[in-house]
């Protein structure tokens, strides 16, 4: 066992001893199953030297061993049925925790790390990959335990029966582990490419499924199936080699076990001959060496699926040894002394260390201010406001909220204070009205349907099957891109707070439903602290301040008008819209 196994090994072990008598219940049973299995050899060899020859059969003492034989065989069957329950229990109660661990810890995890992973990865690890591992533990409950307690009391009876031909068996046996460590190794390899290929191959999966409209426009399907082969026969390769070298182990392992069980029958017939050895302890002896070899059979075969499993592990305990999101803050932000001012002092940020992207960044935005971000693809737009809603922190400088820097505040008190409307939707497996209450779970009907109104999005809720009471399968997926964001758009409405941030709010909206919405926020962000990221220049006219923003900048601010005098970039941005429309 190699160094990471080793200590994949012991967190693993530490896992289980948090359900100490459960597992204190296992290897009861464990034992008494071995315990079991070595008495019936011994009571066969009993039995076996009873029957002397024709005529001469020890009825009495046989009839008594028979008796015993019955009752340790029954005991033994009742072990093997009861012992798989507690196994099963045990393993499925520990990796059950696990995966509410590594879940629980993706949502403390920070943004950073999250997005260097693709979503295919994490759901692979979360799902695929403690199937995997709950598999391999099984097995070594089942057989690992098993065997390597089977082998020892063996080798301990066999010393005590005939210390020479135990000898003779513990000799020849490295042959096979040796063997068998050989191929576990290769095998662990292999197993991790194979578990990192079917992470990329869900990842491609998924995205095929999500975007399945956009590959028919673009026809783009011959490309798509092209590289999804691709993957899709380097996970083949993989699985394939990791299953050829797990399964030619067992084979290998006991061609040499056989070996040495005939050599064994060879030596013990030829010492009977010279009076030296009793049919029946031969009979016994060759029972302990067949239950001696069994289990390096077992533990070979095993071997593979636990280097599979560790490789899961490792990729799990990947994630959890993760540093959590620190937690800088210790005020609590209360809702009713938040004002809204807003300060961007000196601010740096990169998203990797050598590739700067905002730098010295200063800006004021008064209380109350609607304020709009403009600039090109990369500009730095949606970075701002992700350093305003503290998704990331800045490197350098400060972000001050009402004079205090946000960092001083908590996440959770800070973030209640803001409302935001992406331009991606995202709508759960649930209820209209659970959709639209999301972040205020205890909110009354009376509420959802008075901010679905708000928000335009009263009328089709109506014409649902059951209103607001319809599930919505699929994250919503029954319903048009513009019924999403209408539904987006009413969680604002349930509770809205002192600062709005709406990211290109109405771009899936009809033309009609929009000048509708853009009504409602007009009224919404009447003395609140709005940032507005805008790509249609039309829809931000009336901004009290517009940010212009180019490769990471702010180069330009004002309102409408004074930036068309200055004819910068902003006067270029909206010429060029006058000419697309026209």
């Amino acid at each position: 066992m190699n160094k990471n196994n080793t200590s994949t090994f012991k967190r693993l072990l530490g896992l289980f001893t948090v359900y100490r008598w459960q597992l204190i219940m296992v290897l009861l049973m464990t034992v008494l199953q071995v315990a079991f299995s070595i008495l019936i050899p011994i009571l066969l060899g009993r039995a076996v030297n009873m029957i002397v020859g024709p005529g001469q059969v020890q009825f009495e003492p046989l009839k008594v061993i028979l008796f015993q034989m019955a009752i340790v065989i029954i005991g033994n069957t009742i072990i093997q049925w009861l012992a798989p329950l507690l196994y099963n229990r045990l393993v499925y109660t520990t990796t059950t925790a696990l995966r509410q661990q590594v879940l629980e810890k993706l949502h403390h995890l920070p943004l950073a790390y999250v997005d260097r992973l693709s979503t295919g990865d994490l759901v692979s690890r979360v799902v695929t990959d403690v199937e995997q591992l709950n598999d391999g533990i099984l097995m070594v409950f089942n057989q690992f335990f098993v065997g390597v307690l089977t082998i020892v009391v063996t080798i301990i009876t066999m010393g005590s029966l005939d210390w020479r031909m135990m000898l003779m068996v513990v000799a020849l046996t490295p042959l096979s582990l040796i063997l068998a460590r050989f191929i576990a190794g290769k095998s662990y390899r292999l197993f991790r490419k194979q578990t990192e290929s079917r992470g990329e191959q869900t990842q491609m999966i998924e995205e095929s499924i999500q975007q399945i409209e956009i590959l028919r426009v673009f026809n783009a399907q011959p490309e798509t199936n092209e590289r999804f082969k691709q993957i899709n026969q380097q996970y083949a390769d993989h699985s394939q080699s990791a299953i050829f070298y797990s399964s030619i182990t067992n084979p290998a392992t006991r061609f040499i076990n056989a070996t040495i069980y005939a050599l064994l029958t060879f030596v013990g017939a030829t010492r009977i001959i010279k009076g030296n050895f009793t049919v029946g302890e031969l009979t016994t002896f060759l029972n302990y060496v067949n239950q001696y070899t069994k289990p390096f059979n077992d533990i070979s075969s095993v071997l593979a699926e636990i280097q599979g499993a560790f490789a899961c592990a490792e990729r799990l305990f990947e994630i959890l040894d993760q540093p959590s999101e620190v937690e800088t803050g210790t005020q609590q932000l209360n809702a009713d002394s938040v004002e809204g001012h807003v300060d961007f002092q000196q601010v740096d940020f990169s998203y990797v260390p050598d590739r700067p992207l905002i730098e010295d960044l200063n800006l004021a935005v008064k209380a109350g201010q609607r304020v709009a971000i403009v600039g090109p693809t990369g500009a730095g737009k949606s970075t701002l406001i992700n350093l305003l809603m503290r998704f990331y922190d800045v490197n350098q400088g400060h972000i001050l909220l009402d004079g205090t820097p946000i960092m001083d505040y908590t996440r959770q008190s800070y973030r209640e204070n803001f409302g935001m409307v992406l331009q991606e939707t995202w709508l759960k497996s649930a209820t209209v009205h659970e959709n639209i209450a999301f972040g205020y779970p205890n909110a009354t009907r009376e509420l959802v349907v008075e901010a679905a109104k708000a928000a335009h999005a009263d009328h089709f809720i109506q014409q649902l099957p059951q209103g607001y009471d319809t599930y919505l399968d699929n994250g919503g997926d029954a319903l048009s891109i513009g019924q999403q964001q209408l539904l987006s758009i009413a969680r604002l409405f349930v509770r809205v707070p002192q600062l709005l941030i709406l990211d290109e709010a109405t771009s899936s909206i009809d033309t009609r439903t929009e000048i509708l919405i853009q009504s409602a926020f007009e009224q919404l962000m009447q003395g609140r602290t709005s940032f507005i990221i805008a790509h249609r220049l039309s829809t931000i006219q009336t901004a009290d301040l517009i940010l212009v923003m180019q490769n990471g900048q702010i180069v330009e601010q004002g309102n409408h008008q004074s930036l068309m005098k200055q004819q910068g970039l902003y006067y270029e941005m909206q010429q060029t819209r006058n000419v697309e429309e026209a």
